[in-house]
């Protein structure tokens, strides 16, 4: 070493270790601060084992199956095959806020790669790759956004980014907030390219937005948008209450969409996503559809006190006019609305110490097109699969529950229920044994649609669930679920004026009750 420089650190190390001794009880009062990071990475990571006796019957769904049981994905029930596989997810989140703009500009980026195992190797497609060498490609993009924050409480989201239905910026907000607040991505839960501005202040908050569904031809007034915008404010300290209003504008005449199946009104996914089909078959239409709601809230985070409520109440209307040679004219008038109340208790130390019930309505159509009018609500999964989904009710099989990976087929997939309307109650249980370390839970779910396809009934069925988990560590759980329902009256029918047969096609059978069993380890990571 040169002396030089050996000279001054003999005579200053004293003096940093009296220092040193003196900055002990500095460190005892103050927490040094975290190394900001300029880039970071999360990931969701998913493995599930299941079995069921629900498939699809065709070979062509080998990958994703979305929508609803017994619908135009050919998802059937079987009383002799079993299936038995296992899933994997991996969810990455890459996060880039440099400093020179001192956080107010954030690049988020959000994939998903998805394999059943053993499913195809050495291809291209999303939700394969799980064979034997693997090399499949299989990357799906969820979310590239840019979000700027101008000052403190406003913040500008850019590109793909998740559209959801509530007040609540999606990057800054819990998921368990998310499914208990605004329409509980009943309406739309999905992603969408466009522009949100979000204001959040103390005691209130609100969202503007405008989504591009689909551009098709840029030449041409044949495109699909969604506007947006809600407004909530804070009553006293436990209550809150928002007005809202959604407006699609739809010039796409179902081009676009999913692969071959397209979207909008009259294409053939509202089939797959059990929503209500506007049969105009090649015909051009326009459509003007709103949605004029309110949500409201009491204690929705379980903290206040040990009572928690929340609800919604959202009214449908809209025209759609038809070209048949002679111009645009009226086809149809769109006058639908539902609600939403779901309340509970919390009992215990925990969170998940509470009992809670949901009650679920829409309203629903009993003759179609004929009068020219359509009662029944509509929902995003009219163009985008799926658009809208009902993951926190804690039904399995009566509505989609959130752990999935690659079939995604619940009995109601959309609150349309194919535009018959819904009528439901869900109650469930839930307990931490050891808090925070071992819950348990057990539900119940039962529906009844509001009008009867013919040969069928009103009662849709019951089911009934539970669930053991354990946390292994922070954020990271393996879990075992099971469920099993019994299908209604309302399977008796084989009806398809609406859209696909109600159950499958099959003439004067019942499909056979389904059920599932599988166990789940989940991991957060940061």
């Amino acid at each position: 070493m040169n002396r030089k420089l050996l000279l001054p650190i003999l005579l200053f190390l004293p003096l940093g270790l009296l220092h040193a001794q003196n900055a002990t009880t500095l460190f005892d009062t103050d927490v040094p601060r975290k190394a900001e990071r300029e880039f970071q990475f999360l990931a969701f990571y998913i493995n599930q084992g299941v079995t069921s006796n629900f498939f699809p019957t065709t070979e062509f769904l080998r990958g994703q199956v979305i929508g609803r049981m017994f619908g135009r994905n050919t998802t059937m029930t079987s009383d002799t095959a079993t299936t038995a596989y296992v899933e994997q997810r991996l969810v990455p989140f890459f996060i880039y806020q440099p400093h020179l703009f001192n956080g107010k500009a954030t690049l988020r980026m959000a994939f998903e790669i998805d394999w059943t195992w053993g499913d195809v190797s050495y291809g291209a497609g999303p939700n394969q790759g799980g064979a034997v060498s693997g090399h499949q490609v299989n990357l799906q993009t969820q979310n590239i956004e840019l979000e700027l924050t101008p000052a403190t409480g406003w913040m500008i989201n850019l590109g793909l980014q998740r559209m959801y239905d509530t007040p609540y910026n999606p990057y800054r907000t819990t998921v368990d907030k998310l499914l208990t607040s605004g329409y509980r991505l009943n309406y739309f839960g999905t992603q969408a390219v466009g522009v949100t501005l979000y204001r959040d202040a103390d005691f209130h908050r609100f969202k503007a937005g405008w989504f591009k569904f689909y551009e098709n031809s840029t030449f041409r007034d044949d495109d699909v948008d969604m506007y947006e915008f809600q407004y909530e404010a804070h009553i006293n300290k436990l209550w809150k209450a928002a007005l809202t209003t959604h407006y699609v504008r739809d010039r796409g005449n179902g081009d676009g969409g999913v692969n071959i199946l397209g979207q909008g009104l009259n294409s053939q996914l509202t089939e797959y996503n059990g929503v209500f089909r506007f049969r105009y078959g090649s015909s051009p239409y326009k459509a003007d559809i709103g949605w004029i709601g309110t949500h409201f809230s009491r204690n929705a985070d379980m903290m206040l006190d040990r009572f928690f409520m929340s609800g919604y109440f959202n009214y449908n209307l809209g025209l759609v006019r038809v070209d048949r040679g002679n111009g645009f004219n009226s086809a149809a008038d769109i006058f639908g609305f539902a609600a939403n109340l779901r309340l509970g208790y919390r009992y215990g130390q925990t969170l998940q110490d509470n009992v809670n019930m949901e009650l679920i309505y829409a309203s629903g159509d009993d003759d179609g097109l004929d009068d020219k009018r359509y009662t029944g609500v509509m929902t995003g999964n009219t163009w985008a699969a799926p658009g809208g989904v009902s993951l926190n009710s804690g039904a399995y099989l009566l509505f989609a529950h959130a752990n999935v990976v690659n079939r995604f087929t619940p009995v109601v997939s959309d609150l349309s229920n194919m535009g018959y309307g819904l009528t439901a109650a869900v109650a469930n249980y839930n307990r931490s044994i050891i808090p925070h370390r071992f819950n348990v839970k057990a539900g119940t779910a039962a529906a009844l649609s509001n009008a009867v396809p013919q040969g069928g009934g009103h009662f849709l069925g019951a089911e009934i669930n539970g669930a053991l988990m354990y946390n292994l560590g922070p954020f990271m759980s393996i879990e075992l679920h099971g469920a099993y329902m019994w299908l209604g009256n309302f399977f008796d029918s084989a009806d398809n004026r609406y859209s696909a047969p109600v159950n499958g096609g099959i003439q004067g059978v019942r499909p056979t009750n389904p059920w599932t069993m599988f166990v789940v380890y989940k991991w957060l990571m940061f």
